[in-house]
């Protein structure tokens, strides 16, 4: 990670603590979800329905977000920024950073993959917690690698490319044993090899591809989450071998102005390295 990105990080999460927080005077505590490793609100793993802050219809909210992903040969860092509009419109962006190992180093002279990622997302109806249905809302995120070294010696087509999604978000409270249950299911269109970070596209398949990706959570208390997620993967580079993605979370929730996360992720085969499996850590700070 850059001194730039580290200076941003510093100065978001201290103005954290600086601004006055108007967050507890919009949703219930946990509603705003995680920070997703693309920069879009809901779980680590998969964008929810639900917008990235405490905003209601008359408020905007806004939040700063740093994960790190640790698995058997590689890591990856995600950090970015949300901001929610009158509980109807996100705007995200994020910066994702992937080291390779040493052995791909050598072969592709890099040592790391870099790729910026603008999310949309609008709700389109419903309360995930007050509404008898799910709610519901589509978005976009828009990817794009800072080099095409690595997807172009692996075969990929393009080295940007844009996902669409849509998202159903429901909480049932006391639905198991008397704790509160949430659960999403998204639905993605993409071209992406390994979320964009290998480039979109391939000698196998350069269509979209609709992939399915859900999350289950229990809330043990208002500021306990465990819970589980799987993200379908496509295959469009005959060079590598890409598997779906899997992990296993527990978040806590102090208050609307922080939540932190840990993970353990299960990645499968990444870039022709087997078993990648490791830590996943996440926290989001809410500026207001």
């Amino acid at each position: 990670m850059n001194k730039v990105m580290i200076n941003v990080l510093g100065v978001s999460f201290g103005l954290l603590f600086a601004l006055p927080v108007l967050a507890s005077d919009g949703k219930l505590l946990a509603t705003a979800g995680l920070s997703q490793l693309e920069g879009s609100g809901g779980g680590g793993l998969v964008p929810w329905a639900t917008l990235a802050g405490y905003d209601s219809q008359d408020d905007i909210a806004a939040s700063a977000f740093m994960t790190d992903v640790n698995v058997t040969d590689y890591r990856l860092t995600s950090i970015g920024a949300a901001a929610s509009f009158y509980d109807r419109v996100e705007l995200s962006y994020a910066q994702q950073t992937f080291d390779l190992p040493v052995g791909l180093v050598k072969a592709l002279d890099t040592g790391e993959i870099k790729q910026d990622v603008i999310g949309v997302k609008v709700r389109l109806y419903g309360d995930a917690v007050y509404s008898a249905y799910p709610q519901v809302s589509v978005g976009l995120q828009h990817k794009q690698l800072d080099s095409d070294v690595v997807a172009s010696y692996l075969g990929a087509k393009n080295d940007s490319g844009t996902d669409f999604y849509v998202a159903a978000t429901k909480v049932h409270l006391a639905a198991v044993a008397g704790y509160n249950l949430v659960w999403n299911l998204t639905a993605r269109a993409t071209k992406a090899n390994e979320m964009g970070l290998l480039g979109y596209g391939g000698p196998d398949n350069n269509d979209y591809q609709v992939m399915l990706e859900g999350s289950v959570g229990v809330l043990l208390s208002s500021k306990w989450v465990v819970g589980m997620e799987y993200r379908q993967k496509p295959n469009n580079l005959s060079s590598v071998e890409e598997d779906d993605w899997t992990d296993v979370f527990v978040s806590y929730l102090p208050n609307k102005n922080f939540n932190i996360t840990a993970a353990y992720a299960d990645l499968g085969t990444v870039a022709t390295k087997k078993d990648q499996k490791g830590i996943y850590l996440s926290m989001t700070g809410y500026l207001w």
